[in-house]
């Protein structure tokens, strides 16, 4: 199997690391607001959001596969998931 690097796997990383930050140090860390009841809850979040991101970077491998338009694809996804949430928020 072909090791590539795609935007989605730095993101599995990334919330990877938030969980384990968020687990240890409790969430006053990563959000800066005392939740003392929530640290389990909240590490638990960021490791589905990394579930969710290894499955969605599985998913876009199988549908393309030449690396630089994967790479397109995926930062696109990223940035739109990105707008899609400052939009609501």
């Amino acid at each position: 199997m072909k090791l590539r690097l795609t935007p989605l796997n730095f993101a599995v990383a990334f919330f990877i690391v938030l969980a384990i930050t968020t687990w240890i140090y409790k969430p006053v860390a990563v959000t800066g607001e005392r939740y003392t009841e929530m640290s389990g809850t909240i590490a638990l979040v960021f490791l589905l959001f990394a579930v969710m991101s290894f499955f969605l970077d599985m998913l876009f491998r199988n549908f393309f596969s030449q690396t630089k338009l994967l790479w397109m694809i995926e930062v696109s996804f990223i940035i739109l998931t990105a707008v899609i949430y400052l939009l609501v928020r």
